[in-house]
């Protein structure tokens, strides 16, 4: 307790930039479960494809430490774009390749989660076994900065160095911390105005309401899911930039423990609500922080994990429990 009241304000702020992370990456979670009533456990290996595609950028551009504030704000652009490309181009290709099928086939729920478990893991080893698909195409030595050692931790080049900014308590608040969080932030404010005011948004939520009635008012309910998916990857995308602003380390498996925490938040919240998702990460990432401050690090999951029991226990449906379709305009 005394380690918790001591370092109060930072694990506070640290807490927040993590649930950032967890709430952006649970907002893909939310927008498909809230469309299709499926729960896409591939969405962790979406996110981890983007935390390669924001590396790689900067290190095709040759991004290094101590760059002048010009160089810095243009690689971070461009790994915003390049992460939420790829990150949305394989949610898309996901949809299509495991979900679509099925969905043509009225395939029964479980089915497609079992589908959900296995692209999972299929996209996962994929990005692990990248140096050897190089060398079968002979590219392994001109991508061997890119796909060597392609089992173990890979680091992004340190081009934003924290720096403090101000003092809350006693933790210095740094530039990366206000980056992700207000970043996140932005982000998710953006794509709720998206969901709520947008003509593609209603056709979202009109789809999440209710399929039949939307396909009988002219609705494209395959283009519908196809952007929810994209969407959700876009999300997935930025948040694999905040990730490796902040942690700067990926490897091939890096999306399991993180997807099952962001889709905890994603519950915890009211799954299907993009606000709760938003509250849902808040929430995760300071009980993780707190808890770990009590008990220990290592028991750091599992606070979190009781913590979801609890609140469902009482909230069955969530912090909050609305659901995308009934979210009003």
């Amino acid at each position: 307790m005394q380690f918790l009241i001591d370092n109060f304000f930072a694990l506070t702020i640290t807490g927040i930039t993590v649930g950032a992370v967890y709430a952006l990456v649970a907002l893909g979670y939310t927008l498909v479960y809230g469309v299709l009533r499926l729960i896409n456990f591939a969405h962790s290996e979406v996110f981890m494809y983007g935390t390669f595609a924001s590396m790689w950028i900067v290190m095709l551009l040759g991004g290094h430490a101590g760059a002048g504030a010009g160089q810095v704000i243009l690689w971070v652009i461009l790994m915003f774009v390049a992460a939420m490309i790829m990150s949305g181009l394989v949610a898309v290709v996901l949809e299509r390749v495991a979900y679509r099928p099925l969905r043509k086939r009225n395939a029964p729920p479980l089915v497609a989660l079992i589908s959900a478990i296995g692209a999972s893991f299929v996209l996962s080893e994929l990005m692990g076994l990248r140096s050897k698909i190089a060398a079968w195409f002979g590219l392994d030595k001109t991508l061997g900065a890119y796909v060597g050692n392609s089992r173990v931790n890979s680091g992004l080049p340190d081009i934003i160095l924290p720096q403090p900014l101000f003092t809350i308590g006693d933790y210095s608040v740094t530039n990366v911390d206000i980056f992700v969080i207000v970043g996140a932030i932005a982000m998710m404010i953006v794509l709720d105005q998206f969901v709520r005011r947008s003509r593609l948004g209603r056709g979202i939520r009109a789809v999440a309401m209710d399929a039949e009635s939307a396909a009988l008012m002219g609705v494209n309910r395959d283009r519908v899911i196809q952007l929810t998916f994209l969407v959700g990857g876009v999300m997935a995308g930025a948040a694999a930039v905040f990730y490796m602003i902040r942690i700067g380390i990926t490897r091939y498996d890096v999306g399991f423990i993180l997807g099952v925490k962001a889709f905890t938040a994603a519950v915890l919240g009211g799954i299907g609500n993009l606000r709760g998702a938003l509250l849902g990460g808040f929430v995760l990432g300071l009980a993780e922080n707190y808890g770990s401050a009590l008990v220990g690090t290592a028991w750091k999951d599992v606070v979190a994990f009781v913590l979801l029991v609890v609140i469902l226990l009482f909230r069955p449906t969530g912090l909050l429990g609305e659901s995308l379709g009934k979210a009003r305009a």
